[in-house]
């Protein structure tokens, strides 16, 4: 996957301190994710090596909830499960309201997801499963580092929007813990106000939201889990420009149609006219933004060996492999084959 997609370096060191405390050989896993020491010299580490090491840990754990709370161990294979039971739902808060059900079921999860509505605005809060008593949940919480908790309701939120197939602005995020120090880190990763010593751990967002289509389907979901977690761990760009938002509303997720011109326009509350002359401002253009985010999740995709080119063909939203080889031949000058060659 592309390596300029990253992610703080202070992931990966909680991740490690995190694995080093339980005497888990850390070597064997940086050798298995091919990561190694020049890699830790940076801020920002490679979002791609980070996830095969998240990826790792979890198997070798035998607990998909590793690194974040949850009170006891999650089987491998329980994240696949719940994606099938969710798949099929129709609107984001069908499909919330269901994961949160599918917690209350599987094996080893003490903390789900719980969604409430109040009036214009609705959240997902960290809320115990139906048998566990308050004072063992908040034993939960409390005993959970910030990074955990972090991470948690960044992957429920990046989760649903993958569902969806666009970025869901937030209104807020609360965390019951005290302001720390990095909170940069925190209004980059939500791109929303943050507020700290809060009652709850949750997300808040507009309740319209929740009647947003589910646009992904059991094809697209086999492309998607065999990266997992890397849509769910990946930040968002830290950068204010036109061209940075118009590349947030096209989103990761070419799975689907890609919007319009009009249609961003409209998100962004300005007409075509004026979105086609600033970014004209900025040097580029609509079309071009567009032809460079297919170029980049193609060529993701095609970094990761997991993946066929009849699967990374499904993830671009190409129902003919040879249609896809075609438009990577356009964007790149050259064939997937010789793209993977390539980056060996």
């Amino acid at each position: 996957m592309n390596n300029k997609i990253t992610v703080p370096t202070s992931y990966v060191h909680s991740l490690l301190k995190s694995l080093d405390s339980q005497g888990s050989g850390l070597q064997a896993l940086l050798d298995a994710a091919e990561i190694d020491l020049r890699d830790f010299e940076r801020d920002e580490f490679p979002a791609s090596k980070y996830s095969k090491l998240y990826q790792k840990v979890m198997w070798m754990m035998r607990d998909e909830s590793f690194g974040m709370p949850s009170g006891g161990r999650v089987p491998n294979g329980t994240f696949r499960m719940m994606c099938l039971c969710v798949i099929h739902c129709k609107t984001v808060g069908q499909a919330i309201q269901r994961c949160s059900e599918f917690y209350e079921i599987c094996r080893g999860a003490r903390i789900k997801p719980a969604l409430e509505t109040r009036g214009r605005y609705a959240q997902v809060m960290m809320s115990p499963v139906g048998p566990v008593p308050h004072e063992e949940f908040m034993e939960i919480i409390n005993d959970s580092t910030e990074m955990a908790i972090r991470t948690a309701l960044s992957v429920w939120h990046h989760y649903v929007c993958w569902l969806a197939g666009r970025r869901l602005e937030l209104e807020s995020v609360s965390f019951s813990f005290s302001k720390p120090a990095n909170v940069s880190e925190y209004e980059v990763l939500f791109q929303a106000p943050v507020r700290f010593n809060q009652s709850d751990n949750l997300i808040k967002f507009s309740s319209t939201l929740l009647d947003l289509p589910i646009i992904q389907t059991e094809e697209t979901l086999e492309g998607f889990l065999k990266t997992a977690p890397y849509q769910l761990l990946v930040m968002v760009d830290d950068d204010n420009s036109l061209k940075s938002r118009v590349q947030s509303i096209i989103g990761r997720d070419f799975s689907r149609e890609m919007p319009s011109a009009e249609s961003v326009a409209e998100s962004l509350n300005m007409s075509v006219t004026t979105l086609r002359r600033r970014l004209q401002r900025e040097d580029t253009s609509f079309q071009k933004i567009k032809d460079e985010c297919r170029r980049e999740a193609a060529t993701n995709y095609l970094s990761c060996p997991e993946l066929s080119n009849n699967d990374v063909a499904v993830l671009m939203g190409f129902d003919e492999t040879s249609a896809f080889f075609r438009s990577f031949k356009k964007w790149t000058g050259m064939t997937p084959g010789d793209y993977r060659r390539s980056a060996l």
